[in-house]
């Protein structure tokens, strides 16, 4: 399948991480290197970034670990093994300080600052156990990021964000309520395992929402570009870069954003109120031409 890639705006070391992304959550989600395509979003950022490179000191962490294992760990000994190198030998710590740094969710940045965002943390704990070929798996809860382990005692779930602490389901009840201030409660679909394009999508959620927050517009577009990659056509990221369109008065894209979305959405909620928006981007751009 193929898609549309927005690469008129880019420089050219931009526009190979953004073919490189797209070529890879165009495979099945099963073939994907999670780290891979988180290490290609940050590549569009940070122009001499070399992917293989940090996929080599993933695999070095990984090989810290492996010199760790011996055949009689279980699962909880595999983990603390794990956590001993992660959090331990590396210091990786959660950006609790800087917690909306846009920097902690580029993969390059929390691996060379040993500093992210819980997410971003995962996806390095989820490499290394890749590597090491334990079966772990992302849970993306509410406001939060675990890691999923499962064996034949139950599931074992890990917080990559506070020092790889290991918890059963009534912990992660506890964290949730916590986390959204008692307006969440756990059901089995918060513990569900994230596919590796949910997981891509929400790090590039994050970083949209810091960007729009700034009124970057520029990088918010860049993130709703590779989000619709991974989800074409999806109303919302349509709606949401079309209005960004407009206040960056590129008014065609604009128009044409959101003229997709009332197509595709004729009845939403907010679908007259856009009508209204395209007529006035119309006037503005008759005006200003």
């Amino acid at each position: 399948m193929s898609r549309n890639i927005n690469l008129h705006t880019l420089n050219d070391s931009a526009k190979f991480a953004r073919q490189s992304f797209s070529e890879v959550v165009l495979r099945q989600d099963d073939e994907i290197n999670l780290a891979e395509a988180a290490l290609f979003i940050a590549a569009e950022e940070y122009p001499n970034l070399v992917v293989a490179e940090y996929l080599d000191k993933l695999a070095g962490f990984a090989e810290m670990v492996r010199r760790q294992l011996t055949d009689e760990m279980n699962s909880v000994a595999i983990i603390d093994a794990i956590n001993e190198v992660v959090f331990g030998e590396l210091h990786f710590r959660g950006n609790m300080e800087s917690y909306y740094d846009p920097r902690n969710s580029f993969l390059n940045q929390v691996i060379d600052c040993r500093r992210g965002i819980p997410i971003t943390l995962s996806v390095i704990y989820l490499d290394i156990a890749r590597r090491i070929e334990v079966p772990m798996s992302p849970v993306g809860l509410p406001g939060h990021f675990l890691i999923k382990h499962q064996d034949e005692t139950g599931d074992l779930y890990v917080d990559p964000f506070n020092g790889g602490r290991v918890m059963i389901e009534p912990d992660v009840a506890e964290l949730l309520s916590r986390v959204t201030g008692d307006r969440v409660t756990l059901t089995r679909e918060h513990l569900a395992p994230a596919t590796n394009k949910q997981v891509l999508t929400r790090i590039l959620a994050n970083l949209y929402r810091v960007y729009a927050q700034s009124m970057d517009y520029g990088r918010a577009v860049s993130t709703l570009d590779r989000m619709l990659l991974i989800e074409p056509g999806t109303p919302g990221y349509l709606r949401d870069r079309g209005i960004l369109y407009a206040a960056m008065n590129k008014f065609e894209q604009a128009i044409a954003d959101l003229e997709r979305y009332l197509k595709v959405a004729p009845e939403a909620d907010d679908a007259e109120t856009l009508r209204d928006r395209i007529r006035t981007i119309r006037l503005d751009r008759a005006r200003l031409n």
